[in-house]
This record gives C-alpha cells, structure tokens and sequence, in this order.
C-alpha cells in the first residue's frame, strides 16, 4: 500500500490556495511539504495542521492506495 495525497492538492484548488500559503498557514516545513508533494510519508503532527489549517478530516487529504 502507498500513500497518495492527490485529495490535498484537489482541496487547495477548490479552496484556492496555494501550497506555499498552506505552508504558512498551517507551520509545516519546506520539507514536509515537499514529502507531501512526493507522495512519501509524513509524520502525523503534519497532517493534523494541514487538517486544522483547512478545517477538514484526514481521509480528505489522503489516501491509501494500491501499488
């Protein structure tokens, strides 16, 4: 199983953010963002504020898929 977060990048352009405003906004690093943008692992801690930051569940941003 692999992580996706296409359902992240779908919410910021409904949202009309960009990444770099999430960034901000919700105090993740570069480099977690940049994990997120590759689709690798991130500590928990990260998501959470993605998900305060957007005012949204985990399984809005990611999701488990098949390799």
């Amino acid at each position: 199983m692999a992580v996706s977060y296409k359902k992240l990048w779908i919410l910021l352009i409904e949202k009309d953010m960009k990444k770099t405003e999430l960034r901000i906004k919700s105090g993740i690093s570069t480099g977690a963002l940049a994990k997120l943008g590759r689709n690798e692992n991130v500590n928990t801690e990260v998501l959470v504020k993605i998900c305060k930051t957007l005012d949204c569940r985990i399984e809005d941003i990611m999701e488990l898929i098949d390799e």
